[in-house]
């Protein structure tokens, strides 16, 4: 059997009832510290990751395993009451935020354009843009790979059911992002295999 950890999915229908319990929940094992020596290979992120990034990768199942673990789907009237207890809350967070700013004016309704543009800047971002000018870029170009990958599945999955204006933003933001990506990955590559430079010579 392997050690790889799998998903868990967690059902939260199941926290409101756990709440009104009021037992103390069990402690969780404590995990095994993880190792202090760094990883083989070039390191871009030039600041220390954050600590969520430092657990160990999570290899996710596959698809002829997940249904055994899931938890059952919510029905259509469960859907419907979160939806509306979520709208609720939202409404009541937006109402004090405006009463503390009269002068702010309602928020736009989240879009798909919404996800597309933040899913970009965040590739942008990993890539090094917007550094400040003087300071050294940070790059974390493996995020930034699995950021434009998600703008892939985003396109594979939404395929003929985006209006027109919608799927061209989509696939010229992709087309722009792995662009980008590609440049950066060759101006890597070239640093890498630069020739070092020679000794210097003793001198008689």
């Amino acid at each position: 059997m392997s050690d790889t950890p799998k998903f868990e999915v967690i059902d939260r229908r199941k926290m409101k009832a756990d709440e009104e319990k009021e037992q103390t929940p069990d402690k969780k094992p404590e995990r095994e510290p993880a190792s202090s020596e760094p990883p083989a290979g070039p390191r871009l992120v030039t600041s220390e990751p954050p600590a969520a990034a430092q657990a160990e990768p999570v290899e996710a199942a596959s698809d002829e395993e997940l249904p055994g673990e899931l938890p059952p789907a919510p029905s259509t009237e469960e859907s419907r009451q979160q939806k509306a207890a979520y709208d609720a809350s939202a409404q009541r967070i937006e109402d004090l935020v405006r009463a503390q700013n009269p002068g702010m004016g309602a928020p736009p309704p989240v879009g798909f354009e919404h996800l597309v543009q933040q899913l970009y800047l965040s590739a942008m971002i990993q890539m090094g843009a917007g550094t400040q000018e003087g300071q050294r870029a940070r790059v974390d170009i493996m995020g930034a790979r699995q950021t434009i990958d998600l703008l892939g599945v985003l396109a594979e999955k939404s395929k003929g059911n985006l209006t027109e204006v919608e799927d061209r933003m989509l696939q010229t933001v992709l087309f722009d992002v792995r662009m980008a990506f590609l440049e950066l990955t060759n101006m890597i590559s070239m640093q890498g295999v630069q020739a070092p430079p020679p000794p210097p010579t003793k001198k008689r």
